[in-house]
């Protein structure tokens, strides 16, 4: 009687381990995107690892196509790695795995705090080079910044909103996320670009958590608070997208001037359409691709310049829909 007792609690045991066991292996995949088609690193010449801010967000999937394109050209083995959604805790857990795991250099998006300036601290003394790419924090010890001047693109997008609006204009901002840099890096340079334009007023800024279903929640919010709204800007990729969706439901026929970023297709759509009328273009393959040559160079040289800027232009209604010749500008 008491083998059987002993071999129910052996069984009842086991069943719970395995239980346990499969349950962590779920969550660890849920938590964390991580490839599972993984090369041999060993087989390339240096094992390179690219965190990015949220696993399939088509922003960071670009980043990713651009440095593939130069890992291939360039024996490289990259390693994409990102949070299932956007979170800078889990962020930083993957960048201390990668210094762990003694890759040869890590690309990131810069991420505010002490705790990314110390595990970037704690990859250079294990001789890792570590590059910031679309949001830099340059108190860090990152080696080199790549990406978009973030200051400098929304002075673009105030400067499109007096540029092509006349008498006062009550202007809603949506941002990705509050927490990241890069967004207030945009806010601040728009409030710098029409702050001195009495006409224009900021009215409010409200977030998107950087998904279109937020940007379009949150215009729904601002325009009920403020109907007297007549022009916004969205900061994040999404955002102008979302806008557009949250117009058509609580103001569908409301005249707004619309600043989206970036230039995902249905961005440019929605501009071809005359919904939204201009978007900050900046160049996530670019980034990708010059990041990961950044990262060959520093396995070599000691320094590099610090800060190297990718191209960040204003497209509009004129630049997307085709000419008489068949071309775009």
């Amino acid at each position: 009687m008491r083998s059987n007792s002993r071999l129910l609690f052996y069984t009842c045991s086991g069943v719970v381990f395995v239980i346990s066991f499969v349950g962590m292996l779920i969550y660890g995949y849920k938590t964390f995107y991580i490839e599972t088609d993984k090369a041999e690193a060993q087989d390339y010449a240096y094992h390179f690892a690219l965190i990015a801010e949220e696993t399939d967000n088509d922003y960071w999937r670009l980043v990713e196509e651009g440095a593939r394109k130069a890992a291939e050209e360039k024996d490289v083995y990259l390693e994409y790695v990102a949070p299932e959604k956007a979170d800078n805790s889990k962020m930083l857990k993957l960048l201390d795995r990668m210094i762990s795991a003694k890759v040869d250099g890590i690309i990131i998006q810069g991420i505010e705090g002490e705790r990314f300036i110390n595990l970037v601290h704690k990859g250079i003394e294990r001789g890792i080079p570590i590059i910031t790419t679309d949001t830099d924090v340059k108190n860090s010890e990152r080696k080199v910044y790549v990406g978009t001047n973030n200051y400098y693109a929304g002075k673009l997008a105030g400067q499109a909103i007096i540029n092509n609006t006349q008498g006062e204009q009550y202007v809603g901002i949506i941002t990705g996320r509050f927490d990241a840099i890069n967004q207030q890096e945009r806010i601040d340079g728009f409030k710098d670009a029409v702050h001195t334009v009495n006409r224009i007023h900021i009215v409010d800024i409200k977030e998107s958590n950087i998904t279109e279903i937020g940007a379009s929640r949150a215009t729904y919010s601002l325009l009920r608070q403020y109907p007297q709204i007549t022009a916004m800007f969205g900061t994040s990729a999404l955002d102008g997208i979302g806008i557009v969706n949250g117009l058509q439901e609580i103001a569908p026929y409301k005249d707004m001037y619309i600043v989206g970023f970036d230039i995902l297709p249905q961005t440019l759509d929605l501009i071809k359409q005359e919904k939204i009328d201009a978007t900050i273009a900046q160049y996530p393959k670019e980034m990708g691709y010059r990041s990961v040559n950044v990262m060959i160079d520093l396995q070599t040289q000691g320094y590099l310049e610090d800060q190297q800027f990718t191209e960040t232009e204003i497209i509009d209604n004129c630049d997307v829909i085709p000419k008489r010749n068949g071309e775009t500008k």
